[in-house]
């Protein structure tokens, strides 16, 4: 069966290609990035941290889960921007507030008597962090620090001659950027990757003629560093600041080029390649960095990057690529996206973007979009990196915006929503490398701040172990985001059935737990347990006296994100067999909860009172986290809530929301979720057309990896569901999308499915399962159920969902 399973998928794979156009110049797969021009790499970068620069825009990316790149492929001066992924600038540092367990009951009577205006005032005194905290976002010199570029590789080959067919190319299937260009009567090509077995960047310069590869070669960072040749090779190192006016993290790059024939040396900080035939360059970058609370350093960098560069260089270029591709479309090649079975015509990437901003009508683009946010989870998470940051692996400055940090509040969850149903599961290991990090640190924030058990973060955090509030009340007192991050150890149970996986990160439910249950307090009014003092992450409601406050008593998000949670650990205690006193205490508690209400106006409320909205169309969606990414609300189980949700969402958008990249990426999910197709593929628009750089990076802006991750989410959960508990196939197909195929999404309860479509009907589908559970298949009215059968079974059904085999 799996030997037959193998070829159907393989049959699969090859009709999916076949259609695929072949021209000159142009691209010749439908995965491809490509341009006609390169990013000029002579356009400094703007020193604003809180300003994009359009040329780094257009460069393209590549990494391996800590070594990144961006191309730019100038010609006459190449610029490789560089980034590791721990190159932080901060230290550990305390920022717990002592003072805030003494004012936490008053409080909270001044929110259950109605005075929001006294509590807020009375919460930004005692309950907000201690320190400079993230600096406002602008960390790099405080201890919360900040991600920053590791740097730059310039290479430069001396020429200011014109040139001419120009192409760069970004192959999202082998993870490989091609540049191509004729110059003075001579072929030039470039191929550069990023290795994962190898841990090295790949650089090999080639030409049609002998003796052409000529250039200097130099590594740079604005701050912080000293270039030096050494043992053949050219090194960078240095060290960050630590925030208090120390020395910090420290760092280090090595630059090794391969020659065949020609010449290679050494003058001072560079190194100067001449009259070779073709060239390659590998580099190496590690920093001292560990994931390891409370000492964080320790990591033998300079042996890491020693042995990682000698290992490559005795190895070809062919064996090199060879190993990375293998090893890279292990991964990729899992989903396959077919929006466009006829012939697709070659258009400039850059243009079809312009094109679709007048004509939002792109199935390409939707496809080229969906597989961009996996090769970015791919690139920037793997197992045993750090996790994928505000803006995944890729900053060129010293001051990143928001400091490039984990947003707990939806952007670093965001970044994970598409790694378990887009077949990724393996890049959803790093982020609970970083919970668990968290509960320790997370444990003394809790007892500090609040004299509570469990373990607690707030809205931001970073690679020291920062889980304290945030410098401001408004955003920082976000108290549900431990329970938000920690639903994502359900969701990778949920499908992989990994009991190993669970039994490890049970401990760190069980803690946040803890921490909830002594967190929650009964309201006085309705006897009901509500979270507080709390906001509806960064969003504003005006109180009866007036004033715009942020802090309140059972605000919706925090009451459905601790009902998640509460839900998760009783899910987990059961597949472990675990029954005590605190499942007991957590059945009653959720039994408790104040749960969704609907508004007098029909939609569901954000707050436990019917507050006016100083921003109607905000960008957050938080009190809609019950619909995706939790499923407390659902068309099929809860569907008077559903209808308020979708007039929530609907009174957003008509107020303005959705108007940053990954706020319209989050619409896309919860519009699907209510099967509401249209209006999911108009905030899939939206972000192609107004939150999408030349490069394809999201919006915010500036740029955000989260609306990649978002948008390539929101894709699969218009073509698959499964979070009721069944499985909904293609329950969000907008009318654009009439003819198609999607092969290896997965579902919840182990399920690989795949299907194909014509004229908006389902045409036929295959579902493995993995795990032999039972399941349920549901497609318009139709429905088939199955009871428990042997794992690695294929089944086939039809239109009408009959079996096949």
């Amino acid at each position: 069966m799996k030997l037959r399973r193998f070829y159907l998928l393989l049959i699969a794979f090859f009709l999916s290609w076949s259609c695929q156009p072949e021209t000159n110049e142009s691209v010749q797969s439908n995965l491809k990035l490509w341009y006609n021009q390169p990013a000029d790499a002579s356009v400094a970068d703007d020193p604003n941290g809180w300003k994009d620069d359009p040329e780094w825009l257009k460069a393209l990316p590549l990494g391996n889960g800590s070594l990144g790149l961006m191309v730019f492929g100038d010609v006459n001066k190449e610029r490789i921007q560089l980034n590791e992924e721990s190159m932080w600038s901060g230290s550990p540092a305390d920022n717990d507030n002592p003072e805030a367990a003494t004012a936490l009951p008053k409080i909270r009577q001044l929110l259950f008597e109605g005075k929001y205006k006294e509590a807020t005032e009375l919460t930004n005194r005692t309950m907000i962090c201690k320190g400079a905290g993230s600096g406002h976002g602008n960390g790099a010199e405080v201890p919360f620090g900040c991600f920053q570029t590791l740097g730059d590789l310039w290479i430069d080959h001396g020429k200011s001659a014109k040139y001419e067919n120009y192409h760069r190319e970004l192959d999202l299937n082998e993870a490989v950027v091609r540049v191509r260009y004729t110059q003075d009567g001579v072929d030039y090509q470039r191929e550069i990757f990023t290795s994962y077995p190898d841990q090295v960047m790949v650089a090999r310069f080639t030409a049609d003629k002998p003796g052409q590869i000529s250039f200097t070669g130099t590594l740079t960072r604005p701050e912080r560093y000293q270039t030096y040749a050494k043992n053949e090779q050219l090194v960078m190192a240095g060290t960050l600041s630590d925030g208090k006016g120390g020395e910090g993290l420290q760092y280090m790059a090595r630059l090794k080029a391969v020659s065949k024939n020609g010449k290679v040396r050494f003058e001072g900080d560079q190194m100067i390649v001449e009259n070779a035939d073709e060239v390659t360059l590998l580099l190496s970058a590690s920093t001292n960095h560990l994931l390891e609370y409370p000492n964080y350093s320790g990591r033998d960098y300079e042996t890491i990057t020693s042995q990682n560069l000698e290992r490559a260089a005795t190895k070809s270029f062919d064996e090199l690529k060879r190993a990375h591709i293998s090893e890279y479309q292990q991964y990729f090649q899992r989903v396959n996206l077919d929006l466009t079975p006829g012939e697709i015509t070659p258009v400039p990437t850059d243009e079809r973007i312009t094109q679709f901003k007048q004509t939002p009508a792109d199935p390409h683009l939707v496809e080229l979009m969906f597989q961009y946010g996996r090769y970015l989870l791919i690139s920037s998470s793997r197992p045993g990196t750090l996790p994928a940051n505000l803006q995944g692996i890729w900053a060129n400055k010293i001051q990143t915006p928001w400091n490039g940090d984990y947003h707990t509040d939806v952007n670093v969850e965001m970044n994970y929503w598409p790694a378990e149903v887009t077949n990724l599961s393996d890049m959803h290991l790093p982020l609970f490398d970083l919970i668990e990090s968290l509960v320790e640190p997370g444990t003394k924030t809790a007892r500090t701040q609040y004299d509570l058990d469990g373990w607690v973060v707030h809205p931001i955090t970073n690679i020291w172990g920062y889980t304290s509030p945030g410098e401001a009340a408004s955003w920082g007192m976000h108290t549900g985001a431990g329970a938000w991050i920690s639903t994502h150890i359900a969701e990778h149970y949920a499908f992989t059935g990994d009991q190993d996986f669970l039994k490890r990160m049970y401990p760190v439910l069980e803690s946040s737990v803890r921490f909830y249950l002594d967190w929650l307090v009964e309201d006085p009014v309705s006897g009901k347990l509500v979270s507080g003092p709390a906001v509806s992450p960064e969003n504003t409601f005006i109180a009866p006296d007036g004033s715009r406050c942020q802090i309140s008593m059972g605000p919706a998000h925090d009451q459905q994100v601790i009902w998640q949670l509460f839900t998760d650990f009783q899910m987990a205690a059961n597949a472990l067999g675990v029954n005590n006193e605190l499942i007991d205490r957590v059945t009653e508690a959720k039994s408790q909860l104040a749960g969704p209400e609907i508004g007098s106006d029909g939609r569901l409320m954000e707050w436990a009172e019917e507050f006016p909205e100083a921003e109607p169309g905000h960008r957050h969606i938080s009190h809609l986290f019950a619909v995706h990414p939790g499923f407390q609300i659902s068309m099929a189980k809860t569907p008077e809530w559903a209808a308020a949700a979708k007039k929530s969402l609907d009174y957003r958008i008509e107020n303005g929301g959705g108007h940053t990249g990954w706020s319209a990426a989050w619409l896309i999910s919860q519009y699907a979720r209510l099967h509401e197709a249209e209006k999911a593929r108009e905030s899939l628009n939206t972000v192609l057309a107004k939150s999408t750089s030349p490069n394809l990076f999201g919006q915010h802006p500036p740029f955000q990896m989260d609306a990649n991750f978002g948008a390539t989410a929101g894709i699969a959960e218009m073509l698959l569901q499964s979070h009721t508990g069944n499985i909904s196939l293609l329950p969000a197909l907008p009318a654009d999308w009439k003819d198609g195929q999607v092969s290896g999404l997965l579902a919840r309860g182990g399920f690989e499915v795949s299907m194909t479509w014509k004229q908006h009907r389902l045409i036929k589908v295959e579902v493995l399962s993995k795990l032999g559970s039972p399941f349920i298949l549901e497609y318009n009215n139709n429905r088939f159920e199955l009871e428990h059968r042997e794992r690695d079974q294929v089944y086939q059904f039809d239109e009408n969902l009959n079996l096949l085999n």
